[in-house]
């Protein structure tokens, strides 16, 4: 049955997607469509406690047993060991991807999200403060991203899952109202990671 996974076409669905097509993993998908509350379902909550896309199940676990995983930066973590693919086994370089991979779960994912829906609310009063308060949390993100990127061609030095994870939501910088012309290393990196194959069949997979 190999791994299904389960996602809506988000960032955060988006990550997975590239990660499975860049590590060579057989997988199926089935949507979750959050638009409709799909994620509340009780057959989602049982491999899913936190009602979030994405998850997984691995037919093929650990020990030969079926496994489910969720939150987005567990799944890549446990796929990187899984396959032996973009994350090192130890050392400071494996230090250096699990940091950049925090970096975009405990910020550049929540920030940016809040972004979204101040930005997407029709009340100009509604939006102010918010657009205010995360636009500017964003626009510095980005600037750390950039001084980052001036000196390294990804993130954590070789290509990782740390990339994969950021990818997810530089991918949706128009929504940020983020010009990447600003940011000329995250729009070189940005640019390189695009022009990927898998990065574009991951891009590519229905999500919805």
């Amino acid at each position: 049955m190999g791994i299904q996974l389960f996602a809506f076409d988000t960032p955060n669905g988006r990550k997975i997607s590239v990660a499975l097509e860049e590590m060579g993993l057989p997988y199926q998908v089935k949507v979750v469509n959050i638009s409709k509350d799909d994620q509340f379902k009780p057959e989602f909550l049982k491999i899913s406690p936190n009602n979030k896309i994405p998850a997984i199940i691995d037919a093929d676990g650990p020990d030969g047993q079926a496994i489910s995983v969720f939150e987005s930066g567990a799944i890549l973590i446990y796929l990187a060991e899984k396959t032996g693919q973009f994350l090192p086994s130890k050392g400071a370089a494996r230090v250096a991807v699990l940091e950049w991979l925090m970096f975009q779960m405990g910020g550049f994912g929540p920030m940016p999200g809040q972004v979204h829906h101040f930005a997407g609310l029709n009340d100009q009063n509604d939006q102010r403060y918010g657009l205010k308060r995360f636009m500017a949390e964003t626009l510095r993100l980005y600037g750390v991203m950039e001084k980052r990127l001036a000196q390294h061609t990804y993130f954590a030095g070789d290509l990782s899952i740390a990339d994969f994870a950021i990818l997810g939501w530089v991918w949706r910088h128009p929504r940020h109202q983020v010009d990447l012309a600003h940011y000329p290393h995250v729009k070189r990196w940005y640019e390189l990671m695009m022009a990927r194959p898998g990065v574009q069949r991951g891009f590519a997979v229905a999500l919805k």
